[in-house]
């Protein structure tokens, strides 16, 4: 009677929980925690691709943040898609206690989730000392290629040239992020010129990794935040960095949405080193 009361109550238990999320490797395997971090530990760069609303995502890249600096101390450097080269002036001087936070929020042009979804993270690395590169290009520079192509860039002045990638940069339409993407512009009627479109996703994923190694060092680990479109299936950022650097040992995290997370879908097996699935119903910070 005591051993089946307790299989019930141990059934009643595992029925009733509710994980916020799990993570799992490449093939679709469980992944712990700790396991995680001890990828993170092996890496010249992790790429932690996020999605921009996901509590849970927020959450784990603090987590992650403060055990790699407990791992690796000052070695850590941390970057963000979330905040424009032509900005590091700004960002170095908050960091450094130079500017109030008032300052650096308006003039930064940060995103209107900052101050739930980002903010932790630069306050970490105002508290600690840590490098945080801006390393997206400017927004208005990447409209430009969305609207009349790469050749636009060139009318630029050496300083604004600064913040971007050096031109020129190679675009393989064949991998299957920017083919997707092509595919989906093609039969959008937008007006835009579908190559035009990609170009532009092209020249952020190509400038974030030139600011990413721009500020790497054998023997640092870089820790770089993004949206899990611009590393995943080891595309985009991650592609590039390895054009540059074959033998860079790349990380890339990426999340997903599923109704149950207690298992990997097949349709997200092989998008990233590490996936996080979290619940699709779960409230989302905008």
């Amino acid at each position: 009677m005591r051993i089946l009361l307790f299989t019930i109550i141990s059934l009643c238990a595992f029925t009733m929980d509710k994980p916020a999320y799990q993570l799992f490797d490449s093939s679709g395997e469980p992944l712990t925690y700790q396991a995680l971090l001890s990828k993170a530990q092996k890496a010249d760069i992790v790429l932690f691709g996020e999605l921009h609303n996901n509590p849970i995502n927020h959450w784990l890249q603090l987590q992650l943040t403060k055990d790699l600096y407990k791992a690796v101390g000052d070695k850590l450097v941390l970057g963000a898609e979330m905040f424009e080269a032509d900005n590091q002036t700004i960002v170095d001087e908050y960091l450094k206690g130079h500017i109030k936070e008032s300052n650096f929020t308006k003039e930064a042009r940060v995103w209107n989730n900052y101050a739930t979804d980002y903010r932790p993270l630069v306050e970490y690395a105002k508290a600690h000392q840590l490098a945080f590169v801006a390393s997206n290009i400017p927004r208005r520079y990447a409209s430009m290629v969305a609207n009349k192509g790469f050749s636009s860039l060139e009318a630029l002045s050496p300083t604004a040239k600064h913040w971007i990638v050096p031109l020129p940069i190679e675009v393989d339409l064949a991998l299957s992020g920017y083919k997707n993407m092509l595919g989906m512009m093609q039969h959008g009627g937008s007006g835009m010129k579908p190559e035009n479109f990609v170009y532009a996703q092209a020249i952020k994923d190509a400038t974030m990794a030139h600011f990413i190694l721009k500020n790497w060092q054998k023997g640092s680990t870089f820790l770089h935040f993004n949206g899990a479109y611009h590393s995943d299936d080891f595309q985009g950022i991650a592609w590039y960095l390895k054009q540059t650097k074959p033998k860079l040992r790349v990380l890339t995290i990426s999340s997903v949405e599923q109704e149950k997370v207690q298992a990997l879908q097949e349709k997200f097996i092989n998008k990233a080193d590490v996936i996080i699935v979290t619940p699709n119903d779960l409230t989302k910070t905008y």
